[in-house]
């Protein structure tokens, strides 16, 4: 496996398949035909003699040994894009680009919107939001398979660079005409009413729960559902009170007859920031995006 026997651009050709997980994805971003990425993965299977990937339905999976190589080869390769990067500077009007964000449902609601809008007069970038485990955002990460994740505060690895986009702050919505709103919502109301938790966890508190109880209190949960949506259209049709973010509580009240209330004590907010890997952080394309989401926020 001599390094003067590899043409080194099969290294970028194998990395692109990696990320993308398909033969047509990495042609469309590489620019080249299907065939071509084709013949650059039959001539790296001859010299590494293993499949490296195999197809799982509509995906390419790679082999052990591909992703062994992978973790030693992505350093290099990385400091060789770095290094190419710096002299070419990232023109969004005229350059094709694909983003791959990780973006919980409520997230898509209050980021997409205002993050196309912007992106509208750059029609060659393509933007992925895809939903992924949390376990597993820092390994897409680092595989080149997300450029970002937006989500709240995570404990991550001292490779994953991190920064906080907005704090959002929780209030209760209620539907209009709700006979424990008038005049206020104090606690021993909030208290009173039953209330819906949005979880995508079957059993627990809430975070408004864990703040709760310092108070020597807890609220009655008749409803635990998965989506704010979902909770949002109960709410709108029954006495049931939700505690939500605001921000996309405002969305929802903009077609919905709801009520946005302030919360009768002080909760803590949500934090929301957002992920990306050092390795890429100084690639131009990068660096561009960073600053559109931020001022977006």
């Amino acid at each position: 496996m001599a390094l003067n026997r590899l043409d080194l651009n099969l290294l970028h050709v194998f990395d692109t398949i990696y990320r993308e997980g398909s033969l047509t994805r990495a042609a469309r971003a590489l620019h080249l035909t299907q065939p071509a990425v084709s013949h650059s993965l039959s001539r790296l299977r001859e010299h590494f003699d293993d499949p490296l990937f195999s197809r799982q339905g509509n995906q390419m999976v790679p082999t052990p040994l591909a992703r062994r190589f992978l973790e030693s080869m992505r350093p290099g390769l990385t400091q060789i894009q770095s290094a190419v990067n710096q002299f070419h500077a990232f023109d969004p009007a005229n350059q094709r680009k694909t983003y791959s964000l990780a973006l919980r449902d409520i997230l898509e609601s209050t980021f997409l919107p205002k993050l196309m809008g912007r992106l509208e007069s750059y029609p060659e970038l393509e933007i992925i939001s895809q939903r992924v485990p949390r376990r597993d955002m820092e390994t897409q990460l680092a595989a080149g398979k997300l450029d970002f994740a937006v989500d709240v505060l995570l404990p991550v690895s001292n490779q994953t660079g991190h920064e906080l986009l907005r704090h959002d702050r929780l209030v209760v919505l209620a539907r209009k005409g709700h006979p424990l709103t008038s005049g206020g919502l104090t606690l021993d109301k909030y208290l009173e009413a039953k209330h819906v938790l949005v979880s995508s966890r079957s059993e627990g508190p809430g975070i408004e729960d864990f703040e709760l109880s310092r108070f020597g209190v807890q609220r009655n949960i008749r409803l635990r559902c998965q989506h704010y949506y979902a909770a949002c259209r109960v709410v709108e049709g029954t006495d049931l009170l939700l505690t939500m973010p605001e921000n996309y509580a405002q969305i929802i009240a903009e077609r919905a007859d709801i009520d946005i209330l302030t919360t009768p004590v002080d909760l803590p907010g949500i934090d929301v920031h957002l992920y990306w890997h050092k390795a890429y952080e100084r690639e131009p394309a990068l660096i561009w995006f960073r600053e559109q989401l931020a001022s977006i926020v």
